[in-house]
């Protein structure tokens, strides 16, 4: 598996739809509602891209819950 260490175009779409759920509801979006936005139907696919992300130190997971991911 290849790794890359610059945020991917869907990244980047997932952090926009993040930033703007916490700013509209005021709680970070759950995997489904990330996938929904961003048009990925599976939401290990949405995960494996947070995985990504948090590495890199762009959202950072603030526990188990569903809605876990914010930015950094």
């Amino acid at each position: 598996m290849y790794i890359v260490d610059y945020q991917t175009e869907r990244q980047e779409q997932i952090l926009r739809c993040i930033r703007q759920w916490v700013s509209a509801h005021g709680e970070p979006p759950t995997l489904a509602e990330i996938g929904r936005a961003v048009g990925l139907s599976s939401k290990s696919a949405v995960h494996y891209q947070l995985r990504r992300m948090e590495a890199r130190g762009e959202v950072v997971r603030t526990g188990l819950r569903s809605r876990a991911y914010r930015p950094a």
